[in-house]
């Protein structure tokens, strides 16, 4: 009877340990998720207050110029004559298919950017232009170019462009809008 108490005991003893256990383990787990959550909360709010208050300057710094559907950057305006420049738009094509192709097609068909065709139609000369050359302010500022990167998601790279090569990238993609 003797052996039969301790062996009960010490299975007593045992449902105590691991009760006491869980329940440790158990408060550990609920204050590493209150310091966690506090913590993380703190961040967000100071995160927050930072944007909010170098938002203020950024947004004034940011606020859309007149909308003209020129776009923003370097190019104020653009001569395009009535027949396409052959040699101009070879030179785009050059282009389009070193830096373009790969997030771009010639259709209406979506790859990671919009399909092309048709763009010289919907777009003056200058915004084609100064999306090519300037694609981070232009999403910034230009109301068309935010409604691209909202639709496409990406954010177009900006491929270094001169303004005589998105010249030739103009003359390309009228080329291809003409035979479209």
């Amino acid at each position: 009877m003797e052996i039969r108490r301790t062996d009960e005991k010490h299975e007593k003893m045992k449902g105590i340990s691991m009760l006491s256990a869980i329940r440790a383990g158990a408060l550990t787990l609920f204050c590493s998720a209150l310091l966690i959550g506090c913590s993380s909360g703190e961040n967000e709010t100071t995160a927050m207050e930072e944007q909010e208050e170098t938002g203020l300057a950024s947004q004034a710094a940011e606020a859309p110029a007149a909308d003209d559907g020129k776009g923003i950057g370097p190019v104020k305006t653009v001569e395009v004559g009535e027949s396409i420049d052959e040699a101009l738009a070879a030179e785009g094509k050059t282009i389009f298919e070193g830096k373009c192709s790969a997030c771009h097609q010639l259709t209406d068909q979506k790859v990671v950017g919009p399909g092309l065709a048709g763009v010289t139609e919907r777009r003056k000369p200058e915004w084609i232009m100064n999306m090519v050359i300037n694609p981070e302010e232009m999403t910034k500022k230009d109301p068309e170019a935010k409604k691209l990167l909202a639709e496409h998601l990406t954010q177009m790279t900006n491929q270094n462009i001169s303004e005589a090569d998105a010249r030739a990238l103009l003359e390309f993609l009228r080329q291809n809008d003409i035979k479209g």
